[in-house]
């Protein structure tokens, strides 16, 4: 068994990138190692600028400190969540019967697919499109470098997912954790976000405007997850978990409530969810299946799969 972690690894994106051989392959060696054993990694030099950072922040935040009806105008039906705005109550995490104390707005692909649904921004805020459509496209790159780094250290083709994510369902995420004005009357079990593993192949999590991110560590223990000013937290999707057999982790995390006080302020956080195009097969690689480690999952699409999760959360009837 791996050594138990109390903080999450940190990692230079730079080393891979930098031409050197040498600091490639360590990088490569790093980022299995980390995902292997806690399923998160903190990373720098990831292409996302602080001036970017804190512009995107700033719209958002004009965004959800609007009244609830005019975010309700870019709440659309029929698309399962997967666009504009999703309001308060709507996302309960696998297992959970009580929905997340959250609301959030979704930008899908800058030029999507055919069979994609089309992006809707709020009219009222000219640079919210413009902020994360750019923020979209840096974190789909750097996503795709990560996942050269995780093909090589699966002794891949280092281009075998290039393909498999070419304009695909990728989505950034604008959470806002609203305020509770009295705490105290919220049921026992009502926390922002409950304990549930990612989706996707893997997330970038640009750093949060506030604390509450905890990762379950293998012996069962809680540890808080932090990120320096310069680093996103990268962490294993549940899709690149089938594909490994588990060998590389989709870890549980949280978010969970502050001090009383504290609920009565909000908390923003802008995930970057890397999905890859609807019918990459998910099937266990076979040099992931072994008599030591035997299959422990069907055989489904990634298209199969995220159409199986959503209803789970309850975004598609």
């Amino acid at each position: 068994m791996s050594a138990l972690l109390d903080e999450i690894p940190s990692l230079d994106l730079a080393d891979f990138t930098s031409g050197s051989p040498e600091l490639k392959n360590k990088f490569v060696q790093n980022l299995g190692a980390a995902f292997t054993n806690i399923g998160f990694v903190a990373i720098k030099n990831h292409g996302l600028t602080e001036e970017l950072r804190t512009d995107l922040y700033e719209t958002v935040k004009q965004f959800f400190y609007q009244e609830d009806e005019l975010k309700k105008k870019y709440e659309l039906e029929n698309v399962s969540g997967q666009r504009g705005y999703i309001g308060k109550g709507k996302e309960t995490a696998k297992g959970h019967s009580r929905p997340d104390l959250k609301e959030f707005y979704h930008v899908g692909q800058p030029e999507p697919r055919e069979d994609m649904f089309d992006n809707i921004f709020p009219e009222e805020l000219p640079d919210f499109q413009k902020l994360t459509l750019e923020t979209y496209q840096i974190f789909e790159q750097t996503g795709k470098t990560l996942l050269r780094a995780i093909a090589l250290f699966l002794n891949l083709d280092e281009d075998y997912f290039e393909e498999k994510v070419f304009k695909g369902d990728s989505i950034l995420r604008a959470l806002h954790y609203f305020p509770i004005e009295n705490p105290d009357a919220l049921p026992p079990d009502a926390v922002r976000a409950a304990a549930h593993g990612d989706i996707n192949l893997i997330t970038l999590l640009m750093g949060a405007s506030a604390e509450g991110l905890e990762v379950l560590r293998m012996d069962g223990k809680w540890i808080a997850v932090t990120a320096l000013p310069d680093q996103i937290i990268i962490n294993v999707g549940d899709m690149l978990d089938r594909l490994t057999n588990h060998h590389l982790k989709s870890t549980i995390h949280r978010v969970v409530n502050p001090s009383r006080e504290k609920m009565k302020f909000s908390r923003f956080s802008i995930p970057f969810f890397m999905h890859p195009r609807p019918e990459m097969d998910l099937t266990c690689l076979d040099s992931c299946v072994s008599a030591e480690n035997p299959k422990v999952y069907v055989d489904m699409t990634a298209g199969e799969f995220l159409d199986e999760r959503l209803r789970e959360l309850g975004l598609k009837k």
